[in-house]
């Protein structure tokens, strides 16, 4: 599913546990495990923009993914296509609204470059949804998780930002630049 062994990985485990089980109640291990998981992957900052244009370059702007995750009137190439840029957009919804809030943007001149909390609401729920519909074959075992991460997307949200409060500093943080 994602990385494996990353050297970050037990920190960013109990910290994820300590926010979702101990402030939250949300007893769930493979969502913890994935949204751990997450953490660690996003701590490289090319893999926030993994998801590119035609020409290959990183694509940060949310319509933009949502275009690009689109196989009839968008860019995506096939349904398995569709999948993967969704799972990136809901991933990146969840981080960027949980870890980086400083990023999203309340003035309305600006709302092309950076989407407001609710657009990153309902772009990372109905992303995870939608990957939580492809069920069959080599997806059957991870749909569930989708879907309850779907379910569960504001608290995961809110789990994310105690883990922020905890981590410091007090300051807004701004995300990296892209890597082209």
């Amino acid at each position: 599913m994602q990385t494996q062994g990353h050297p970050l990985e037990p920190f960013f485990q109990q910290a994820v546990r300590n926010s979702y089980e101990g402030k939250l109640g949300l007893h769930d291990p493979d969502v913890s495990d994935y949204v751990a998981h997450l953490l660690c992957d996003f701590s490289e900052a090319e893999n926030l923009y993994k998801v590119r244009d035609e020409a290959g370059k990183p694509i940060e702007d949310l319509t933009e993914m949502l275009h690009a995750a689109d196989p009839i009137n968008g860019s995506a190439a096939s349904f398995d296509e569709e999948r993967k840029v969704r799972k990136h957009i809901g991933d990146y919804a969840l981080f960027v609204a949980g870890m980086y809030p400083g990023a999203m943007d309340t003035n309305r001149r600006h709302r092309r470059a950076h989407p407001s909390l609710t657009e990153l609401i309902q772009a990372g729920k109905e992303s995870y949804f939608i990957v939580s519909q492809f069920n069959l074959f080599e997806y059957e075992q991870e749909a569930p998780l989708f879907a309850r991460l779907s379910e569960r997307f504001e608290r995961c949200i809110l789990g994310l930002a105690l883990i922020r409060e905890e981590l410091g500093p007090r300051k807004p943080l701004m995300l990296p630049p892209q890597v082209n």
